[in-house]
């Protein structure tokens, strides 16, 4: 059986008073001509739940509060929410079961949220994602129980131009995972399954990424397999024990013949020519890590280049002006727009700076390149004084060689070249020690990060398995359910004789009306009756179906703004067909469901089967403010200022 949810009362606290209307009847029509406040009352219902509402002049201007009194689930709340820009960011919530005033509800994320409030009656779960198949990183945009409200309340200004959002692509995830929530195909767990999988695809891009740079700069050191560099460091090594027992061979041959002095000068020159060979090791490096920060940083200056190219061709597009009304091609251009509004729809529409600049990828990456301008001109410092130091120690080797080449004449100058020259060799020596063993600290972590995505993988895998598992234990239930939505489905546009409809079906994947074999949107244009028709046989049938099976969430409340005047007084079969089908399931479903309906031009026939709360000008939806005349009405949607709307 769907969640029971029901509207039991409306309040409506105005400058002049308060408006109250009562809804204790299954099938609930507001009746009355245009431009008396219909749309007006339904969009402020929609505000008080929290939603982002059109909301009509004379709400702005005189209503307060907004006060439901709701069924949902198990639960009865009072919700009371201002229209005061300051206020209405929260709502004061009252459990009428348990006659308890509960802290203030916050109109979004904060907690304690009215989202998560309202989704907890229903059964759900407030941290649910829609993670959009494919190729997404991304977790998902986050399920409120606004998208579940989108399949309770048919606006008027939607219900004869699509279903369910369906021309909105960036909706489809949502749209698709409400579906399967309401009749229980999916759960909370397989969507946190799936925004895992997502962000596990994030991850294993960004270490694979890592993995190539760190390998192409182990090509780029020309040590393709770590073997090489492994092996060339142990020939280091063995060159370091060589040089070091041919140093300690000729010191010992060069003792006896060299005196105090010559000893004194041989040592500096030892020690200069072991600085002089670490200076120039020292340079090597620094210009091999300039180049890498080189190279990174224009990497880097390449991504930045990007995202600014990305803004700047946002502002661009940004300042595209309609001449012309796209919907019905008048001109724009004759009439005053006032400032800060839309040149179209004439809604507020404050130009403001569109902050990207302080975006965090943008700071990350401008951050990024400061530090490497930092690093690269601290390294161009560092070669510089490595140089100087290398010339001075050069300097100083050439002078203590020429000095003891002077002293030393033909007995020690020999043995004193062939003890510099393995003073150069043990010098290199242990500066490719160094150099390798960077080298295979880098093989290193291209075994780390070879295992890390291999890990990733391994988790991806598995949290794949369990969502096919568990989606595999839903299959039959999936199955059934679609074969019945489809046949109730069908069902309804026979009774409805929908013009042009021969059959009617549910798509098994995106769960949109499928009309004549084809998806419904490329058989019928938007506006006219056919839509309105197909879209109100569309949503009883999913109804009626949550109605008829145990363990549906679906909840059992449907709201409709003005079906009628869609379908012209030529259709008057057609809207004596809809609410026939509306008053059948009202009888059949008694205190189970709730239908609440904004029309004009009723069928009489059924007047006697639903409860009928009448307006007109003298006495409209929000009775405590005057109507300003037929003359003056403007409907939502209208691009001028409007003071009541139908």
């Amino acid at each position: 059986m769907s969640t029971p949810f029901r509207i039991n009362a409306v309040t409506l606290a105005t400058t002049e008073g308060e408006a109250n209307y009562q809804f204790p009847s299954d099938l609930t029509v507001l009746a009355g001509p245009t431009g008396v406040g219909k749309t007006t009352l339904l969009e402020l219902i929609k505000f008080g739940f929290g939603g982002d509402a059109r909301l009509a002049t004379v709400a702005q201007e005189h209503v307060n509060d907004v006060i439901l009194d709701v069924t949902i689930g198990a639960q009865r709340l009072r919700i009371a929410r201002s229209l005061d820009s300051t206020k209405r960011k929260k709502a004061r919530v009252t459990d009428l079961t348990a006659q308890e005033r509960l802290p203030d509800h916050h109109i979004g994320t904060a907690q304690p949220s009215l989202n998560t409030l309202l989704l907890t009656a229903l059964g759900f779960p407030d941290d649910m994602r829609a993670a959009a198949s494919g190729q997404s990183t991304k977790a998902g945009s986050r399920i409120t129980f606004n998208d579940v409200l989108s399949v309770l309340y048919l606006p008027q200004y939607e219900i004869n131009i699509d279903i369910a959002n369906s021309r909105q692509s960036y909706l489809e995830p949502k749209r698709k995972i409400v579906f399967e929530l309401m009749f229980g195909l999916t759960d909370s767990s397989i969507l946190d399954m799936r925004s895992q999988v997502n962000l596990l695809k994030g991850k294993i891009a960004t270490e694979t990424e890592q993995y190539k740079a760190v390998l192409q700069f182990l090509r780029d050191s020309e040590t393709t397999q770590r073997v090489e560099a492994e092996e060339a460091l142990q020939r280091a090594i063995a060159t370091e024990h060589e040089a070091e027992s041919q140093q300690a061979a000729l010191r010992d041959e060069i003792d006896p013949v060299v005196d105090r002095h010559t000893q004194v000068m041989r040592d500096l020159l030892t020690e200069a020519e072991r600085s002089l060979a670490d200076a120039r090791a020292t340079v090597k490096e620094l210009q091999r890590q300039k180049n890498e920060c080189a190279q990174e940083q224009r990497r880097v200056q390449s991504d930045l280049d990007r995202l600014n190219r990305m803004r700047d061709a946002g502002e661009r597009l940004a300042n595209i002006e309609f001449l012309v009304c796209p919907r019905c091609m008048q001109s724009l251009s004759e009439r005053e727009v006032p400032a800060d509004t839309c040149r179209v729809c004439l809604q507020p529409d404050p130009v403001e700076t569109s902050g990207e600049q302080d975006q965090y990828e943008l700071r990350q990456l401008t951050q990024q390149l400061e530090e490497m301008d930092d690093q690269l001109a601290s390294l161009i410092l560092g070669i510089s004084e490595a140089n100087d130091a290398a010339a001075g120690r050069e300097n100083l080797v050439q002078k203590l060689t020429a000095e003891l080449d002077s002293r030393t004449a033909d007995r020690v100058t020999p043995r004193l070249q062939a003890y510099s020259d393995a003073t150069q060799r043990l010098a290199t020596a242990r500066a490719q020690q160094g150099q390798l063993e960077g080298v295979l600290r880098q093989w290193d972590r291209v075994n780390d990060l070879e295992n890390a995505v291999q890990e990733l993988r391994t988790e991806q895998e598995r949290l794949q398995a369990r969502i096919d598992q568990a989606t595999q234990t839903l299959a039959q239930r999936r199955d059934e359910m679609l074969d019945e939505i489809s046949e109730e489905f069908q069902a309804a546009a026979t009774t409805l004789r929908i013009p042009g409809v021969q059959t009617a079906a549910i798509h098994p994947t995106n769960y949109l009306p499928i009309l004549n074999g084809k998806i419904f949107s490329d058989l019928m244009p938007p506006g006219g009756g056919m839509m309105t028709a197909t879209q109100l046989a569309y949503w009883t049938s999913l109804l009626a179906v949550a109605l008829r099976n145990p363990d549906t969430p679906y909840p059992a409340f449907l709201l409709i703004d003005t079906p009628r005047l869609a379908l012209n007084t030529p259709n008057d079969a057609l809207a004596a067909a809809l609410y026939r089908r509306l008053v059948t399931l009202a009888d059949a479903n008694q205190r189970k469901v709730q239908f609440i309906i904004a029309d004009n031009n009723l069928p009489a026939e059924y007047r006697s089967h639903y409860a009928e709360i009448d307006f007109d000008y003298d006495s409209p939806t929000v009775a405590t403010i005057h109507h300003p005349g037929l003359s003056n009405v403007k409907t939502i949607g209208d691009p001028a200022d409007i003071s009541q709307e139908s």
